[in-house]
């Protein structure tokens, strides 16, 4: 396990959050030394730590522990299939025409 690497995904989730290591270490409930050590991974984290973490932080615990950006599109691709299951052919054409829409008009206004 790379507890630096999981350190700095820590820290890039909290300064998007526009957190300091001292807001997040109150919110998670350890101590501000704690927390700075688990952003440059001289120290683990224990289990209940990364939960509270995931959760102040709005993030899944794999976002914290793996580099997620492919596994977050698998699982989001998987979520659509499963919803798919069953559509009827015209059900697709109409919700792949609304995908697309919706893709042009997000690359346009963000």
């Amino acid at each position: 396990m790379d507890y630096y690497a999981i350190g700095q995904r820590i820290r890039k989730f909290r300064k998007a959050h526009r957190l300091s290591q001292e807001e997040l270490a109150e919110r998670v409930g350890i101590s501000v030394t704690h927390m700075s050590h688990i952003e440059t991974g001289n120290t683990k984290l224990s289990l209940p730590v990364l939960v509270d973490m995931a959760g102040v932080l709005g993030v899944h615990t794999d976002d914290l522990l793996f580099d997620t950006a492919s596994s977050a599109q698998v699982a989001a691709a998987d979520a659509i299939v499963q919803t798919l299951n069953g559509c009827s052919a015209q059900q697709l054409r109409i919700i792949e025409d609304i995908v697309v829409a919706t893709k042009r008009s997000l690359e346009q206004h963000l």
